[in-house]
């Protein structure tokens, strides 16, 4: 073995590296089982409701997890206003791709909602000042000629509810590019406190309007279950990354489409096409991409300095 595959290997295999994938790997198995539950439960319940339960379990969770070590500093951010701003984003991408797993399948809603590395990579120019060469604009490109693929305008397969997917995207991304601009501000800890809060709260005072008793100890169940998984998914993707670099675990996030097309074939019966498969296959493609360019930026970045 030479040295230079020798050093390539001691990195990815290092104890770090494996935590990292490990958490990674734990993150996409939990988030496909937080929209299939959704998806299962908007066949009889509200939006609001669903999503009220995804944000107040969070919030319990992220509560019983850190406020044993930070206490009341959990909430002292630096910057209050930008998580608020940060909270609402996300709080507003998860109402649409919820309403949208009502009419359309997991596996599509999500493929769609990968082009969100894709439209953060054209933010980053007018909101960070980066400069994105021509390759990455092609691979930009073709990851939104993808979601055409999958979303085929005025076929016959097109639902409107499709839309309301790339709205996610486009809400996620933003949200990803302020995290970006005000990353180290604060502790991760405090951030995934404040999503949770900011959506309890914004839910809970839609709740009384909105609301219907679940009808068996199932839903009971799913309705705990939904806000658990989406808390332990946020905190094992911020572990993965505090852990491991962003070039290695941004593609093992693609996995989250096949875990979603088995658990929705097990639940609902149904599979994506292949149109849909075909165009998933370009935005997963060119999400790597990026991800590859950029890693190669930054590491170019870190050599010159």
């Amino acid at each position: 073995m030479t040295p230079r595959i020798e050093a390539i290997a001691s990195k990815y295999l290092s104890n770090s590296y494996c935590k990292a994938v490990l958490f990674m790997l734990g993150a996409i198995t939990v988030l496909p089982c937080m929209n299939v539950t959704a998806r299962y439960l908007s066949a009889d319940y509200s939006i609001t409701q669903i999503v009220w339960a995804r944000y107040a379990g969070h919030l319990l969770f992220a509560f019983a997890l850190f406020l044993p070590k930070y206490g009341t500093g959990l909430l002292r951010a630096r910057k209050p206003g930008i998580h608020i701003i940060r909270s609402i984003l996300i709080f507003c991408s998860t109402c649409l791709f919820f309403l949208a797993l009502r009419y359309i399948e997991v596996p599509i809603a999500s493929a769609i909602n990968f082009t969100s590395p894709i439209i953060v990579t054209a933010l980053a120019i007018p909101f960070l000042g980066e400069k994105v060469g021509i390759r990455r604009w092609i691979a930009v490109l073709v990851g939104f000629c993808g979601a055409l693929i999958i979303i085929r305008p005025g076929g016959a397969e097109s639902h409107w509810a499709m839309l309301l997917v790339i709205g996610t995207a486009f809400l996620y991304a933003v949200y990803q590019v302020l995290t970006r601009k005000y990353a180290g501000s604060d502790s991760a800890e405090t951030s995934i406190t404040y999503i949770a809060l900011i959506g309890a709260l914004i839910t809970t005072v839609a709740l009384p309007f909105d609301y219907r008793l679940p009808t068996s100890a199932l839903d009971y169940g799913l309705f705990t279950l939904i806000g658990f998984l989406g808390g332990l998914g946020h905190f094992l993707v911020i572990k993965a990354f505090r852990l491991g670099e962003a070039s290695l675990l941004s593609p093992l996030n693609y996995g989250q489409l096949l875990l979603a097309t088995l658990l929705t074939f097990l639940i609902f019966g149904s599979l994506p096409d292949g149109m849909t498969w075909l165009g998933a296959g370009i935005i997963v493609g060119s999400g790597i991409y990026i991800t590859y360019r950029e890693a190669q930026k930054a590491r170019s970045s870190r050599i010159a300095a």
